[in-house]
């Protein structure tokens, strides 16, 4: 195997990375600095951990979820003190305040990572030597890496809404594969592919939730950055077409399902197979938009010329109720896109045929 693909994915993902690799790099220096140089604590390990577990490389770097990251290592680092300094160290200790502060991490937040964060730092308190400072030095460390990571999502923050667009257009453009892999399965008669194309169409929930944290990190943080306050309304606009895209990944699944019985019997379908592929080259368009959005007004203008051509008595006459049932599939589906390019649902529904 080539090890090209491997290396564009890794070169990709170095990119896109970057703004998180300063951020992350910048808190952790800045955690380890002020707790040093500032408050004079010899080796404030937990300071630079803190602050670089709480920012990670996660999509969701919203405030709130930063802050509960920071909440749960500094609850298990605490409670670890606590213990220490009534008890001291032993291994019968450790299992106490791990036990101890894996039950109140739970019963304070749903959320596993918490009590998973709470327990890590709660163990490496119990297991490493207490430093110079007296009590509590490493729970004013946690704290310290805490605020750094709280201050980096508003003074050093990630792209999001670049990161909200890369997201957007990895589910629209997967809805354009899918449905020109399955105009070219429908044209030759392939029902084999036809299947295959309807097991990767029930994939794309993935890609809707992807997007889904991107726009909603990336509008928490623009509420609280300087610096990110003109992404504000580029992604509220990504937030109205992942509504409607999200209703239309679950019809596109419909449009595959009836693709997939039409195509049963291995007769080739080209103008199914056409309309199908133009419909995907208009979600190609789509996809286009989040970086140009002048080409949404073109999307709308296509899907217009194809909405109102979907009737399936009409475009069909011939074909058995197999292939208009894929027709009607994708009445309900060029209305979700046809939102996805800004018009409400009334003038979207106008705009289809009547039958």
């Amino acid at each position: 195997m080539s090890p090209a693909p491997a290396l564009a994915s890794g070169w990709r993902r170095l990119v896109e990375s970057t703004p998180g690799i300063v951020q992350i790099s910048v808190t952790a220096l800045a955690s380890w600095a002020f707790a040093h140089y500032v408050l004079g604590h010899p080796y404030p390990i937990i300071a630079a951990v803190v602050a670089i577990t709480a920012l990670g490389f996660v999509a969701d770097t919203r405030p709130l979820r930063v802050l509960e990251t920071v909440a749960g290592m500094t609850l298990g680092i605490a409670l670890a003190e606590l213990l220490l300094i009534a008890f001291g160290p032993g291994v019968v200790q450790y299992a106490v305040a791990l036990v101890l502060t894996l039950s109140v991490a739970r019963f304070v937040s749903a959320t596993p990572g918490f009590a998973i964060s709470a327990a890590v730092q709660c163990t490496l308190v119990m297991i490493m030597p207490a430093p110079d400072g007296g009590p509590f030095t490493r729970t004013i460390d946690a704290l310290i890496g805490g605020a750094a990571a709280l201050a980096a999502t508003a003074l050093i923050p990630r792209d999001a809404g670049r990161a909200a667009m890369r997201a957007g257009r990895r589910l629209i453009g997967e809805h354009a594969a899918v449905l020109d892999a399955l105009a070219d399965a429908l044209a030759h008669g392939d029902a084999p592919a036809v299947e295959a194309v309807l097991e990767r169409a029930r994939t794309i929930d993935a890609a809707v939730e992807s997007w889904r944290t991107a726009v909603d990190s990336g509008i928490a943080i623009a509420r609280v950055s300087p610096f990110a306050r003109r992404r504000r309304f580029d992604l509220e606009r990504q937030r109205g077409m992942l509504t409607a895209m999200d209703l239309a990944t679950r019809n596109l699944r419909v449009v595959a399902r009836r693709s997939a019985w039409a195509a049963r019997e291995g007769i080739p379908k080209p103008e199914l197979g056409d309309l199908v592929g133009r419909v995907g080259l208009v979600a190609g368009i789509l996809a286009d938009s989040l970086d140009d959005v002048s080409l949404a007004a073109v999307a709308r203008q296509s899907l217009s010329e194809i909405a109102k051509h979907l009737d399936p008595g009409r475009m069909l006459p011939a074909e058995a109720i197999a292939e208009q049932n894929v027709v009607h599939a994708l009445r309900p589906y060029t209305v979700d896109l046809l939102q996805a390019t800004g018009l409400g649902i009334d003038e979207a529904r106008g705009r289809l045929a009547p039958l």
